[in-house]
């Protein structure tokens, strides 16, 4: 299961498990093109529940739907930041909340929650956003320690900036200039550079592999 499916980073990902023969529902607000589309309102926790019962168990969770909007903190209205927050933080885990009885039942399944290296390096004006992928790393951590004894890993994967059309026109080109000369590859970001490493933490490569955050963003931010 792929959140976000439609946009051009969960495209990416469910093109990736469908070239290795999975069966993949790629669920989206908008009818996805690939895999087996499911449309849902993630925020909407009873409509994920509704979803679960239809579709059944699944091996791998991939929560990547999530909006942005960009304002200054105190001109951020109510309505705005529980907007962000609900889909970005709280659509995370009602579908976790909703599959994880399938693959404990299973006693095997892998949690991959898409962060963003902007919460390592925070971001004025993004408020909102920046707190979401903060707390998604902070549930990646807390499932992993609920969950390892039942063989499900939870793991967070920190994307950096993809340049896309839609990223081009909203980004100043002193920004992506900025953002391309801070990272270790000078290079834009392909949504197909995503695809491998959330692969190989959905594999039984990375069985012990859990808890842990994985920028892939050319070296723009490091851990800490």
């Amino acid at each position: 299961m792929v959140t976000g499916a439609a946009g051009t980073m969960g495209a990416a990902v469910v093109r990736a498990f469908l070239e290795d023969g999975l069966k993949v529902f790629a669920l989206d607000l908008k009818q996805p093109q690939q895999g087996e589309a499911v449309v849902c309102d993630i925020t909407d926790p009873a409509a994920v529940e509704r979803l679960a019962k239809s579709i059944g168990e699944v091996d791998v969770l991939v929560n990547n739907a999530g909006i942005l909007s960009n304002n200054k903190s105190e001109a951020t209205s109510p309505d705005e930041w529980r907007k962000v927050l609900s889909v970005n933080l709280d659509g995370a885990f009602y579908m976790a909340r909703a599959f994880i009885p399938g693959m404990k039942k299973r006693r095997w399944g892998r949690i991959v929650n898409i962060s963003s290296g902007t919460y390592r390096m925070g971001r004025p004006n993004f408020l909102h956003y920046v707190t979401t992928k903060a707390g998604l790393m902070g549930m990646s951590r807390s499932l992993a320690r609920e969950l390892g004894p039942s063989g499900i890993t939870v793991n967070t994967v920190l994307p950096g900036v993809v340049f896309t059309e839609h990223q081009k026109r909203r980004l100043p080109e002193e920004y992506q200039r900025m953002i391309l000369a801070g990272q270790c590859i000078p290079e834009p970001l392909p949504p197909a550079a995503l695809a491998g490493p959330i692969a190989f933490l959905c594999s039984e490569a990375a069985a012990f592999v859990t808890g842990q955050e994985l920028a892939v963003d050319g070296g723009l931010t490091h851990g800490g």
